[in-house]
């Protein structure tokens, strides 16, 4: 079984932020707070509501944002390689998707939690206590291999 780690344990950072409106979308966006020490380009593994998923930091106007998260690291590479960084009508947006069924909107303050630094994350409602499956960080040996097969 998978270890386990409450958002309210000692070792979790929990950083209070909110949902911004980003670029020309009406979509939420999460705001990343400078103490997460996260900077546009970096993937992360975004938890909402226990999926796990994967996300993007992205340069914004006001500092980097979360504009969404994805089941996959495939859905990922599709909307990178876009030029508008949308994401096609058929791969879901689960941050906007948590959004709405949070009732969160545009400037409504969420709980980001780290679970390991540069790498894994929780989202939550304040006030909210979550469980979190702590996941293991991928093999960069593997990585590399496939980094190398695509050119």
């Amino acid at each position: 079984m998978a270890d386990r780690i409450a958002s309210d344990a000692p070792a979790v950072a929990s950083h209070r932020t909110h949902l911004v409106r980003s670029g020309g979308t009406r979509l939420p966006a999460l705001a990343v707070p400078d103490a997460a020490a996260l900077a546009a380009g970096d993937r992360i593994r975004l938890v909402l509501d226990g999926d796990v998923c994967h996300a993007r930091v992205e340069g914004g106007a006001d500092g980097p944002v979360i504009r969404g998260a994805y089941d996959t690291g495939g859905d990922l590479a599709v909307i990178d390689g876009r030029d508008d960084s949308v994401a096609p009508a058929d791969v879901p947006n689960r941050l906007v998707e948590w959004c709405r069924a949070a009732d969160r909107e545009r400037g409504d303050a969420v709980e980001l939690d780290e679970l390991d630094p540069g790498f894994h994350y929780g989202l939550r409602a304040p006030g909210e206590r979550a469980v979190y499956d702590i996941l293991d960080r991928p093999d960069t040996g593997l990585r590399d291999i496939a980094r190398d097969l695509d050119g």
